[in-house]
């Protein structure tokens, strides 16, 4: 999976869903700083940060790309 592809993808699907950064993180119970390295492609996700931030965000994970 790439970092930026995803990154990309979590931050369209946040904003769409009207959501900052803290709040996101709030729902998935992954730390704001992770999440936000994350989502500017700066951190690898683990599987287990990107099954909480999909379900958060109403991703299915097969969508995502590999």
């Amino acid at each position: 999976m790439s970092q930026k592809a995803i990154g990309k993808i979590f931050k369209e699907a946040r904003k769409k869903k009207g959501l900052t950064q803290t709040e996101l993180a709030d729902k998935s119970g992954v730390h704001v700083n992770t999440y936000a390295r994350v989502e500017r492609g700066d951190q690898e996700p683990t599987f287990s940060t990107v099954k909480r931030v999909a379900k958060v965000l109403g991703l299915n994970l097969s969508e995502l790309p590999d």
